[in-house]
């Protein structure tokens, strides 16, 4: 499997998930905006473990939504989260969406 993205947030495939299971579907909240990157279709759980969160997708596909971008469907299978970076002569940042 490909690493997938979806504005800011990067899917990127893992052997396994790890740590513990959190109860919502939101893989980031835009700093900006208040939008939200989050599973609206599918069985699916989400996971935290040392700030990092990890997906696993239990059905065929679950739908990753957003406000403001196309809706992805990501394949069953574990998934570790992350949020895109960019640098600027001050350092490194998080991009805001």
């Amino acid at each position: 499997m490909q690493p997938i993205r979806q504005g800011d947030v990067i899917l990127v495939p893992v052997q396994q998930v790890e740590g513990q299971k959190i109860p919502h579907l939101t893989l980031a909240e835009g700093e900006v905006t208040g939008h939200k990157h989050r599973i609206t279709e599918g069985n699916a759980e989400l996971y935290e473990k040392d700030s990092t969160l990890y997906l696993r997708v239990f059905s065929e596909s679950a739908l990753l939504a957003h406000e403001e971008h196309k809706a992805i469907s990501i394949p069953q299978g574990d998934w570790m989260v992350k949020i895109q970076r960019e640098y600027e002569p001050e350092g490194w940042r998080y991009v805001a969406d």
